[in-house]
């Protein structure tokens, strides 16, 4: 990474770049022989007494003292992706939401208040576009209260790792005690290669049975409000690849929104994997969605999964950016 300007290293950064892409070096061990560099790129989201604040698309929060700083400069936002459709940031949270629509839900300014009986934090946080309409420490109140009058967890979900996301926001929630539970990739592809594959012994349905749920294995006791998640949507489609028994060897479930097909709950027998079965369900699926109109494909995968991501990544599917839920300190479960 370069930083020399007429040969010298300079710091061209300043606290009115607050919320712009900047690249540092810092010194790593200031009393180290020879001196050791730490090189960090991220959004600038703050530089208050003497510390630079810079999170990384990967949603890291890294602390920096001014004093260390070597070099530093503004850099262009990262450049777009060339595998995979044309997508924004907002267009593909929007996405999300609709393929996992709460039970309840209630505006915050251009925030929305999404609950669902606990069942999948898609459902029961805080989709955090856009303004609140009030200052933020009034907003997160508000927020945790309607949440403990449901007597659930309050959640905030936000992203880093693309352009618009929200890496001040993600910041401002750390800073003031929400902790980083869990994060996920959101990765995009063309449709067409993943209906390749054989998709043979697949069964699809506008209906999730009591068969599909066995595999699923999420939700525990599927009440209406687990099925009215499941089945909400646009236009929803369960796959099932049967079993030995009553528990599929393979299940899957897509939303078919507009030009998007988005593929979730992909799970295989633990005994089955590796045998190509999450590959039919899912090319079972994206036949169906291709049959609708569709051409685009996205999915969420966490981002300790490792062998899902392997997968998805052989299929085609990149990462587009990465969301988070925060949780509200001492929220209870």
């Amino acid at each position: 990474m370069e930083f020399t300007a007429g040969g010298r290293l300079e710091v061209r950064i300043t606290p009115s770049d607050v919320g712009k892409r900047v690249s540092v070096r810092r010194l790593s061990d200031p009393g180290a022989h020879p001196e050791k560099f730490t090189d960090t790129v991220g959004v600038l989201t703050s530089w208050d007494e003497g510390v630079l604040l810079i999170t990384r698309r990967t949603g890291e929060a890294v602390r920096i003292p001014e004093s260390s700083l070597v070099a530093g400069k503004v850099v262009p936002a990262a450049p777009a992706r060339r595998r995979g459709p044309a997508a924004g940031f907002e267009e593909l949270t929007r996405l999300g939401a609709r393929a996992w629509p709460p039970v309840e839900s209630e505006p915050l300014g251009r925030w929305t208040l999404r609950a669902a009986g606990a069942f999948t934090r898609r459902a029961n946080s805080v989709l955090a576009l856009g303004d609140p309409g009030m200052p933020l420490d009034d907003a997160l109140a508000r927020v945790r209260a309607w949440y403990e009058e449901r007597g659930l967890p309050a959640y905030v979900q936000a992203a880093t790792g693309a352009e618009g996301t929200q890496e001040s926001l993600c910041a401002a929630l750390e800073e003031r005690g929400w902790r980083r539970e869990v994060t996920a990739e959101v990765r995009i592809a063309a449709l067409a290669p993943v209906a390749e594959p054989e998709p043979g012994g697949v069964l699809l349905s506008r209906s999730v049975d009591a068969d599909w749920l066995r595999r699923y294995n999420r939700s525990g006791e599927a009440g209406p409000h687990v099925l009215r998640v499941l089945g909400g949507g646009p236009s929803v489609w369960f796959a099932t690849l049967p079993g030995d028994g009553d528990v599929p060897a393979a299940i899957g479930r897509c939303v078919v929104d507009g030009r998007w097909a988005g593929f979730m709950a992909v799970e295989v027998d633990p005994a089955l994997r590796r045998r190509g079965l999450g590959t039919a369900v899912m090319a079972a699926l994206a036949r169906r969605a291709l049959e609708e109109g569709a051409s685009a494909a996205w999915l969420q995968v966490e981002e300790d999964n490792t062998a899902a991501a392997a997968l998805y990544g052989g299929m085609g599917f990149a990462v587009h950016h990465r969301y988070h839920h925060f949780r509200s300190p001492g929220a209870g479960t």
